[in-house]
Order: structure tokens, then sequence, then C-alpha cells
């Protein structure tokens, strides 16, 4: 493979099509020179991936005597974590027998923003809120990713509407970089099969009524019927919940209707999601 641009990503996502996730991930260890980083956020289909990594010997960091990985993972350590994803962190190194590389926030934006904004002040705008999303996770993104030619990410097109387009292979222009999402097609369903089939370690947080977990002040169980994802930034209108990882840096600007609505008694249903058979 030639250097990264649309038309390579384009022929390599109907490569990618039709395979199953194995060869998936052994296609684009040989298509792809250089650097390849897969950002795991310790979610479910995170989790699906850094088992199939690791057991295609793929990831970096294994234990001593097995061949190095081609595949570099890391995770972005927010500061604000829920302890549940701080302990499957380290089941999974301890399963695998890996390291998961930590990317935190720069301190001094860390301290800036909690001095002028306060402890939880990203609830009071959207701005505010990709603020803080910006200096925890997109500049941290950016460190990890310097240099790399391939990310790989969990994404799923049917985690939410901003997500439905997603392909399997795509140019990321602004990182001059394949940006590579090998579940892209699977359902949730098929997911959790796989999970639950394969003893892979998940964040119980799943079993609580939590499909998608980011930071611990910032994610609600989501309530019946309502999208995986409803339970991110549940205070805010559908149409701006992306943290910015994934659609770019976050913009500053607050368009009607955004400000912050008044919080929400949130009630946790835990036989509601049914739990992965271990």
């Amino acid at each position: 493979m030639t250097r990264p641009d649309r038309q390579t990503a384009e022929a390599l996502a109907e490569q990618l099509s039709g395979l199953d996730l194995t060869s998936r991930l052994h296609l684009i260890a040989a298509e792809i020179p250089g650097r390849l980083v897969f950002t795991t956020s310790l979610g479910v289909e995170d989790q699906a991936l850094t088992h199939a990594l690791a057991m295609a010997k793929l990831a970096q960091g294994q234990a001593k005597g097995q061949a190095k990985g081609r595949v570099e993972i890391v995770t972005l350590d927010t500061g604000r974590l829920f302890a549940e994803t701080y302990d499957t962190w380290a089941e999974t190194e301890s399963a695998y027998g890996i390291r998961i590389a930590a990317y935190a926030p720069e301190r001094a934006a860390a301290e800036k923003f909690v001095r002028n904004e306060g402890i939880n002040g990203f609830r009071r705008s959207v701005a505010a809120r990709q603020a803080c999303c910006g200096f925890r996770k997109v500049e941290p993104l950016g460190r990890a990713l310097a240099g790399a030619s391939g990310w790989l990410t969990g994404l799923r097109a049917g985690q939410s509407a901003n997500r439905a387009e997603t392909p399997l292979a795509e140019f990321d222009a602004a990182r001059g970089l394949i940006k590579l999402n090998p579940l892209a097609d699977w359902t949730r369903a098929q997911v959790d099969s796989f999970v639950r089939d394969n003893f892979v370690p998940y964040n119980v947080l799943h079993d609580r009524g939590f499909p998608s977990i980011g930071c611990a002040p910032c994610t609600r169980a989501v309530k019946l019927g309502e999208p995986e994802r409803a339970g991110r930034w549940w205070w805010e209108q559908e149409d701006k919940k992306e943290c910015g990882l994934h659609v770019g840096r976050p913009g500053a600007s607050v368009q009607p209707g955004q400000e912050p609505a008044a919080f929400e008694t949130i009630q946790t249903d835990t036989h509601r999601q049914p739990e992965f058979a271990r």
C-alpha cells in the first residue's frame, strides 16, 4: 500500500467486506505499513477487538517469547472514568498479558479548566463540555496517533444516527492516516455474542444498563427504548452528542436550544439489560 489517501481507503474497505474479524485484522496488518494504533475505551466493542488482536498475535506488549505484534493498544485516561472501567483495564491486561498505554490530559489544561469553570463546569453549556472533551480526549488522541499510518477503532454503524454511515475503512485527511473500523457492520447482538462465546472480560456496567460508557459524570444508564448512546451527555440535544474524537476537533459554538437542560432524576433498572452469560 502506498501513502494513505481516499482511494486506497475505499479499496481496502472493499477488501475487508465479507471477511471475518480475524481475517480483517490480518489484512489490515499486511496492507498498512508503519505504525498501527488501536484506541480502546474498554467498552464491549473495544474488548472484542482487543481479544481478536491478542488471539491473532497482533497486539504489541504481549508476553515475552511471542512475536511482536503490529498494533499498539492505547487508551485515553481522562481522569474522570468509572472505577469499573479501571477494573476492566486491569483485568484485560492480566487476561491477555499486555500493557495498554495511557494518554492523559495535559496537567496545565486540566487545572485551568477546573479553575475557570469548576469541577463539573462542562454541564454549563455545550461549548464548555466540548472544551472539556477537547483537553481530556482530543488532544491526548492527537499525541497517541502522532506518526501513525492506521487508526483502529471499535465504531459500529448501529451505535447512533451520527455513526450510521461508518465504513470499514476511511481516509482521515486531517490526520493523514487510514481509519479502520473492523466492527462497522456488526450488530450489538453480534458483539455481545462474541464476548460471551469467547469469555472476553468486559465492564460490569454493561449489565447495569450502560451500553455506552464514557466519563462517569457524563454517562448514565439508558432508558427502555433509548438508543445505545442516549446516556452520553444526556442533558444535551442529540445532534451535539459527540466528543470530537470521530468528527474532528470539537467546535465551540452553541446553537439555540443547546443550552444545558435541567438535570433529570436518573432511574437505573439493573434488570432491564440482559447480562452476558459467563
